[in-house]
């Protein structure tokens, strides 16, 4: 676009622009493993609600397979994020290192959730709704954090 600087000389005008750096999505194999806890803590939360109206154990029984694969395919990715955690230099680690924080706290959580399910189902109640809601929470910022990528050179 032409403009003129008041002395009558015309010229172009330049824009520049700036970005914070390119954001790369997770691995697509990181991206799938990371894609199972969120729906299998949710189910449980699901299932925990639904023994807390009903009493019928067989929801407490789904609930804990639903948190067994939740801590199956969270495992993995945790074990996927620790491993890209050491992989990249101490530059610019601190999205990777929150991303790793949820997941690990997730499967921790989730861990805490299965033994308290382990228990009778009478006596899960009100503990594993709690455990459930935080974990499932918690699987939500990690996908989040996850899939809204990272920046170049943090996440692989």
């Amino acid at each position: 676009m032409p403009i003129t600087d008041g002395s009558g000389t015309r010229g172009d005008a330049v824009v520049a622009l700036s970005s914070p750096g390119v954001l790369r999505p997770l691995h697509p194999l990181h991206a799938i493993l990371l894609a199972f806890p969120l729906p299998l803590f949710m189910g449980a939360l699901l299932s925990d609600l639904a023994y807390r109206s009903t009493f019928h154990v067989q929801w407490a029984n789904f609930s804990s397979w639903l948190i067994a694969g939740g801590l199956v395919g969270g495992g993995f990715a945790l074990l996927w994020a620790l491993i890209n955690l050491f992989r990249r230099g101490p530059a610019r680690k601190g999205r990777l290192l929150v991303y790793f924080v949820v997941l690990l706290a997730m499967w921790v959580l989730g861990f805490v959730n299965a033994l308290v399910h382990a228990k009778d189902a009478w006596a899960t109640m009100p503990e594993s709704l709690y455990l459930s809601v935080i974990a499932t929470l918690l699987a939500l910022v990690a996908a989040w954090i996850g899939y809204s990528g990272f920046g170049a050179g943090e996440a692989k």
